[in-house]
């Protein structure tokens, strides 16, 4: 049976019309902005690029130190900077239309530093140090050189000596000496005997809690429940902060922070150090011992607090005004945004509070906190307590405080040391 002639042209007209739109079709495609076919983001939704550091060599690289990485710790939206080379918006829709691969590296290289937003970890990017319109001169410029030099620095000792540090997680323990400022995001470490008592001043002046830091009091300082610590939070919290606030720490040359706790605890009447340390050190290490001594504690000479120090069974614990900084700040399980040292307190202090924006009218305190009589321990001071001691015990000293010279590039203080 063969097919109608009728049958045979509807197929032939159906075949052709499906060709021609076929054709019509991949003509349009090719002619459109291939950008257009993507998938739309959403409006109000950045572009989720993975924020770059700079190398020691100028390349950006993606942030690889951090230790907890939380989707939650991102940065808000009003504080991240704006990425600039964004394309136009879609004239439809009003949203962006979606980088391509290629298209996101070239911006990632033509960011420059102040422009990268914050990482979603417990790292506040470099931009959380740098400084702001009104000081950007060569001596703030400088400074910033210098915050880049000591995180180098803080960093290569970490890998080098603390690897497995940086795979750890983040415990309430590890944050129990941060201190939390929650107006202008802030989180400082303390470290005692490095300013500590005028950083606590400063924070809760910063908080709105007291107009001036001289008008709080040394108790109000230090045993007031004014300042929130970071480990008083849920994980949560604690992972938002770490992740979002600029966190820092002031260091003191570990020889000379030693010197000026001794002073302090053992040189003038307290009613916690001297029954608590002092009765253990002289019943261990001091022979014929009075008993006036043995039972108040006082009068431990620096050579018996040494002796203490390096025992690996001493007879009463360890103290923050003596332990090392990397046990507690965990610097290498925390990566800070910044590191002042108290040798240059008033400088670094200041710069910093010019970083997060403080009023202006705010400066770190220069007065002394406690036994405002006495002259501030010094290295000569130093060097005249560290006389008493033989070669030895330097050596095992300067051996117990590696970490915190090597972390904070202090120089040894005495030229025999190896």
């Amino acid at each position: 049976m063969t097919p109608r002639p009728g049958t045979m042209r509807l197929a032939c007209m159906f075949s052709s019309i499906l060709l021609f739109g076929a054709a019509g079709l991949l003509l349009f495609i090719s002619l459109q902005d291939p950008t257009e076919l993507a998938p739309q983001q959403v409006p109000g939704i950045k572009f989720n690029l993975r924020p770059q550091q700079p190398h020691n060599d100028g390349s950006m690289k993606a942030p690889t130190d951090g230790v907890i990485r939380d989707s939650s710790s991102r940065a808000p939206r009003d504080r991240s900077p704006r990425e600039p080379d964004q394309p136009p918006l879609h004239p439809k829709t009003g949203a962006r239309p979606r980088l391509r691969q290629r298209r996101r590296r070239l911006l990632i290289k033509k960011m420059p530093a102040a422009a990268v937003s914050m990482p979603a970890n417990n790292s506040s990017s470099e931009t959380s140090v740098r400084p702001g319109p009104g000081a950007r001169d060569g001596r703030w410029a400088s400074m910033h050189r210098s915050q880049q030099e000591r995180k180098r620095m803080m960093r290569e000792a970490c890998a080098k000596y603390r690897a497995s540090s940086s795979r750890r997680a983040v415990t309430p323990l590890h944050v129990s000496r941060i201190f939390v400022e929650d107006r202008h995001r802030v989180l400082y470490c303390e470290v005692p005997k490095a300013g500590c008592s005028n950083w606590k001043r400063v924070l809760m002046v910063l908080a709105g809690l007291a107009p001036s830091a001289a008008d709080i009091q040394h108790n109000t300082v230090h045993y007031g429940s004014a300042l929130r610590r970071l480990d008083t939070f849920d994980r949560q919290g604690i992972l938002r902060r770490l992740g979002t606030y600029t966190k820092m720490l002031f260091v003191r040359e570990p020889f000379e922070r030693l010197v000026s706790a001794f002073r302090d605890k053992f040189e003038h009447p307290n009613s916690y150090y001297h029954p608590v340390f002092g009765k253990a050190i002289l019943a261990r290490y001091r022979a014929n011992a009075s008993r006036e001594a043995l039972r108040t504690g006082s009068g431990v000479r620096f050579p018996e607090f040494v002796q203490y120090l390096l025992d690996v069974h001493r007879p009463v614990g360890m103290d923050i005004h003596w332990d090392h900084v990397s046990r507690l700040c965990s610097p290498c399980l925390i990566d800070y945004d910044f590191v002042g040292k108290f040798e240059s307190l008033e400088d670094d202090a200041n710069f910093f509070l010019s970083l997060v924006r403080a009023p202006r009218n705010l400066t770190f305190p220069r007065f002394k906190d406690r036994h405002s009589q006495e002259a501030r321990t010094t290295a000569r001071i130093t060097r005249r307590y560290f006389a008493q001691l033989s070669a030895l015990q330097r050596q095992r000293t300067y051996d117990f405080y590696y970490m915190d010279y090597l972390m904070f590039n202090y120089s040894k203080p005495f030229a025999d040391l190896y």
